[in-house]
């Protein structure tokens, strides 16, 4: 296969990087924009990203189980035909928001994001594996964390583009048509892969059945430790629009997008910094040098680009105490050492301090807090699964697709915080209406999701106790 083609074929792929982290971000606006619109609660709304990320657990469940006892499918029918697969099945889903626009039913909205789920959840089983076998082996990892790169480059955008194309609209009842656009999207790219000379890889090895990958105690943890990193992950960027607007009033719901957008850069800056680190320098120096400028670079860039779209309404300027939170990461990277089980550790760590301090101040100080724990989240998703499936041997697929449905995360950890953040709400109510009891609680601001954090604060905890249980297994098996 000629060097080329493989750069085509990958180009082609890390498209699909880009639009299912453009469509998983393009919920937490949704999620303010269906609770207006439907007059919901925060639990009820947050049954968005339930119906999403249950659609992983799903999806996932029913390809282990077919793994096991009849093969690997995506095996069977090709990589091309698997990613073909997810892109027509992300194309039917986002076609439904018509109907449900049309007919103004919140049921058929979440079966809508379902269907979607479901899409993206084949490419995910088929398109990561198929990135790292895509040319030398000694690239894959810097192949999958460019192709993760561009992943949180559509996370970044989605606010803003998303929050454009809604203000345009003007109406919360012609939200299907960004999602008619994405559907048509989907099928463009569909026929692009189609089209394009995907390099044909085959797997001989056995999937023998059972589970024999649960025997393996590093997965076991890893799988719960997923579980908690996409949860927190989800939870701060679902609820981060309405906590804004709770902690400030009068905050412009184009901010809100806007900021919402930067939690997501985060990501993207932290996974850059992650790849930057695992590369040789001749001295230290040298390394937090380049990957100083770049994380500067890519912040920069970012501002370029936020304010090339809001150009009236965003003020670069509004955004230099980001650059506090950057070098902060920055530390956290040297004292890591680029140990992934110390990251995850110090990582999870300071998002825990950093919640804890949001929830203890109120209005901007609380958002910035809440904003830089993007940062930290960068690397957890690399470290955590290359860490779970290192002694697995021939059960990697299995142990993978058990991995992808512990997503499901995202799926239960947002609305759990959405009832409590009702519960806070309610008691806020009570307590301003009956001053003459609870005497002790006047003057306490409870919100609805101001103290609610410590739903993701109890996840990163885990993730904690992960970092410290995997370095520990990790020497065992030296």
């Amino acid at each position: 296969m000629k060097k080329t083609t493989h750069s085509i074929s990958f180009a082609a792929i890390v498209s699909l990087f880009f639009m299912w982290g453009f469509i998983t971000c393009m919920n937490d606006i949704l999620i303010p924009e269906f609770k207006e619109m439907f007059d919901l609660s925060y639990a009820a709304s947050m049954f968005v990203q339930l119906c999403f990320f249950g659609a992983y657990f799903v999806g996932s469940l029913i390809y282990f189980i077919v793994s096991v006892t009849k093969g690997d499918p995506i095996n069977k029918i090709g990589y091309k035909k698997g990613i073909l697969a997810g892109l027509i099945v992300a194309a039917i889903g986002c076609a439904l928001f018509y109907p449900a626009s049309t007919l103004k039913m919140y049921g058929l909205f979440l079966a809508g994001l379902f269907v979607i789920g479901l899409g993206v959840t084949i490419l995910q089983i088929a398109a990561n594996p198929y990135v790292t076998i895509l040319g030398e082996p000694e690239g894959a990892s810097g192949r999958l964390n460019l192709s993760q790169a561009f992943n949180s480059l559509g996370t970044t955008l989605a606010p803003m583009l998303g929050g454009i194309m809604l203000a345009k609209l003007g109406d919360a009842s012609h939200i299907h048509i960004p999602y008619l656009m994405l559907s048509g999207l989907f099928l463009l790219i569909a026929l692009l892969i189609a089209v394009v000379p995907l390099p044909s890889f085959q797997n001989n090895d056995k999937i023998e059945s059972g589970a024999a990958a649960l025997k393996d105690k590093t997965l076991v943890l890893g799988i719960f430790a997923i579980f908690c990193y996409v949860g927190a992950e989800v939870c701060i960027g679902s609820s981060f629009i309405n906590c804004s607007k709770e902690l400030i009033p009068d905050i412009a719901e184009e901010s809100t997008k806007i900021f919402l957008a930067f939690y997501w850069g985060g990501l993207m800056i932290g996974r850059f910094l992650g790849s930057l680190s695992l590369i040789s320098y001749k001295n230290n120096f040298n390394k937090y040098g380049v990957m100083t400028l770049v994380a500067f670079g890519v912040f920069a860039l970012l501002l370029g680009v936020t304010y090339f779209l809001h150009p009236n309404t965003f003020s670069p300027s509004t955004m230099l105490p980001y650059l506090i939170f950057i070098v902060i990461n920055i530390c956290a990277f040297i004292v890591g050492k680029s140990k992934f089980t110390q990251m995850i550790a110090i990582f999870s760590g300071v998002n825990i301090i950093f919640l804890i301090c949001a929830m203890v101040v109120t209005g901007y100080s609380s958002i910035w807090l809440l904003l830089a724990t993007g940062l930290f989240n960068s690397v957890m998703w690399g470290n955590i699964f290359s860490g779970a499936i290192a002694n697995l041997g021939k059960y990697k697929a299995q142990g993978s697709s058990l991995l992808v449905m512990a997503i499901v995360g995202g799926a239960l950890l947002p609305p759990l915080q959405g009832v409590v953040a009702d519960g806070l709400t309610a008691l806020q109510t009570y307590v301003d209406t009956h001053p003459e009891s609870l005497t002790f609680l006047q003057g306490c601001h409870f919100g609805g999701y101001h103290y609610s954090y410590f739903i993701p604060i109890l996840a990163y905890a885990y993730l904690i106790f992960f970092g410290i249980k995997d370095e520990k297994l990790s020497k065992t098996n030296e």
